[in-house]
């Protein structure tokens, strides 16, 4: 199934992709005498339900789909809806905890004036009011305007608590996947490349990657693809695209770290719980590594496609543009 969150009412509506480009509404979905009632209203609340919210819930999409008056009764009372008109918000809007990898490909690293691959994944925490959903605009900070970048990537979303799980045991613990855009503002990745002391380089790389805490600087979505829906993570093709001209096409299989590790590695430290989401790293292909440079400007649209999820696309908005208001 592709789970996503309608921006609708206070908390947004969970709902499912349809087989017919549709999007159904559980929130609006008639309940009475049905097995609706028992699904949760988000879908923090469906991945906290476990296989048997997602038993549920596949259920009732497969009721749905098979009865063409069932269908058109439901678009009627407008619990099925158009894709293309249907608002969506990220796609878990709730997470308890958002953590992005960084330098997860060599052809990233080596066009990053060649950084060497890392020993150990690199993680660090993504802060919630980065978090933004499908077509909602990412708004360029007031203050560092000028160099944002994008960073489409993988995104795991976890389906179960865990604490110190064992790598074997670690895909059990995934709910499915999502695309992320990790936009980065590098107006201090100068300032870090150049560094020489220790204390100017962890200065430095802690200015870099405050630079990507702004708020919209991490759409995500459209949907989740339950992970029975993706036989290999590791072999997705991830594409970003500015204005349709492609920026970054690569494999996840080229990934330094396996999906696994990176959730057995965070899980160290952290207590996962559904919901929560780890990003897995960009490839090759940011602006700030072209020559010449190219970055975001406002009017612009940046889309992250994986296959076997969806496409995430996003304008570019200045501060004080719509959906910019504070930035």
């Amino acid at each position: 199934m592709k789970l996503l969150t309608i921006d609708a009412g206070a908390a947004g509506h969970a709902g499912v992709l349809l087989a017919t480009g549709e999007v159904l509404d559980l929130v609006a979905l008639p309940a009475s005498g049905s097995i609706a009632r028992w699904v949760p209203p988000s879908v923090r609340g469906i991945l906290e339900g476990g296989d048997e919210a997602l038993g549920l819930l596949r259920k009732i999409v497969d009721s749905v789909e098979s009865d063409d008056a069932e269908l058109a009764r439901l678009r009627e009372k407008g619990a099925v809806t158009p894709y293309g008109v249907t608002p969506l918000r990220a796609a878990v809007p709730d997470p308890a905890l958002v953590l992005s990898t960084g330098m997860n490909y060599r052809t990233h690293l080596q066009e990053m004036r060649n950084v060497p691959a890392p020993r150990l994944p690199y993680v660090f925490v993504k802060v919630l009011e980065t978090l933004t959903g499908h077509c909602r605009p990412i708004v360029l900070p007031r203050r560092f305007p000028d160099m944002v970048d994008w960073e489409g990537e993988l995104t795991v979303v976890i389906g179960r608590t865990c604490h110190d799980v064992p790598e074997d045991e670690a895909m059990a613990c995934v709910a499915g996947y999502t695309a992320a855009n990790d936009v980065s503002a590098r107006d201090w990745a100068a300032e870090f490349y150049a560094a020489e002391g220790r204390v100017d380089v962890v200065a430095g790389w802690g200015r870099a990657i405050n630079g990507k805490l702004f708020p919209t600087f991490l759409p995500c979505g459209p949907v989740i693809a339950t992970a029975d829906e993706i036989a290999d993570p590791h072999d997705l093709q991830l594409t970003t695209t500015v204005n349709g001209t492609v920026m970054q096409s690569a494999s996840t299989g080229e990934m330094i770290f396996s999906v696994a590790r990176l959730v057995s590695y965070c899980s160290q430290w952290h207590r996962l719980r559904p919901g929560d989401m780890i990003t897995t790293g960009t490839p090759a292909g940011a602006g700030y590594a072209r020559d010449p440079q190219v970055f975001l400007r406002p009017g612009d649209v940046v889309t992250v496609g994986i296959e076997g999820i969806g496409e995430l696309s996003n304008p570019v908005v200045a501060a004080g543009g719509r959906g910019g208001e504070g930035a």
